[in-house]
């Protein structure tokens, strides 16, 4: 029989639009699936663009599961809050990634992730960590002295939007960075060092399990899930996410708010293993 007619072993999700609604909360019947297909043996892993200080939320409703963070730039244990593995951005990359953005995109400013905190431009207005930097300062490229998770780059009073940004920034950051984006409705670019995406973390850790594409299955809406998408043999992409997942995955799932996850896990555990 196919693998792609058995039970996956490994279930791989992006969270937010995907199993974490727009309100921030997780529905019971997704919550059920999860836990069925864990007691049933299947690995998990919450494949986020999220850094590791948004984790606690999900380690409190999932007592397991391993954790993918910041768009495949950390392996992360997020029942112990611990950094397992990280492929940071050099400094040299990510000066160069600032310097390339501000000649194509004059408007656009900047904040650096590490793994608890971040820093900002003056100019950069957060959107979700609203407090974490009071200060800011007037040049990124003034604190960069050290190997960062990610780089986010904002245009913040929207004269872009995501998707605009990212196709003038994948021509700029060929061969230094890796762009990509989680929400095509704001105007913000999540940076990585060059090479490293959900789906290429996805596939080194799987395979350290002794697992493949064909026993994977995933989830996710939005370009940061492309590469994931694309990789998992069988891959649903959200009826409510960006337009263009649909040609990355292999499916379409109903909508996030509709439990479209849960609904498509409850008929893969009922293949044979």
């Amino acid at each position: 029989m196919s693998e792609l007619n058995r039970r996956p072993k490994l279930i791989a999700t992006d969270l937010d639009g995907t199993i974490v609604a727009h309100y921030g909360k997780i529905s019971e019947r997704t919550k059920a699936a999860f836990n069925a297909a864990h007691d049933l043996g299947v690995e998990i892993f919450y494949v986020t663009g999220r850094p590791p200080r948004w984790m606690p939320e999900i380690a409190k409703v999932f007592p397991f599961g391993h954790g993918i963070c910041a768009n495949g730039a950390l392996l992360y244990d997020i029942h112990n809050e611990r950094v397992l593995e990280e492929w940071a951005m050099p400094v040299e990359n990510q000066i160069e990634t600032v310097n390339r953005l501000r000649r194509s995109i004059p408007e656009i400013s900047f904040a650096v992730e590490w793994h608890n905190y971040f820093i900002r431009e003056k100019k950069y207005i957060p959107r979700w960590d609203v407090g974490q930097d009071n200060v800011g300062v007037d040049d990124i490229t003034e604190i960069i002295d050290s190997p960062a998770i990610k780089i986010m780059a904002r245009c913040s009073n929207q004269e872009l939007t995501s998707d605009q940004m990212l196709r003038i920034a994948q021509v700029e950051l060929e061969g230094v960075a890796t762009v990509t984006h989680s929400n095509p409705h704001d105007s913000l670019l999540e940076i990585n060092a060059h090479g490293i995406s959900k789906g290429e973390t996805l596939s080194k850790i799987a395979a350290r399990y002794g697992i493949g594409a064909d026993e994977t299955v995933a989830f996710g809406d939005n370009p940061n899930d492309f590469s994931m998408l694309a990789w998992a043999s069988r891959s649903w992409a959200m009826a409510d996410g960006h337009p263009d997942a649909v040609k990355h995955a292999k499916f379409v799932a109903e909508p996030h708010e509709e439990d479209g996850v849960a609904k498509e896990i409850e008929k893969l555990l009922e293949l044979p293993q």
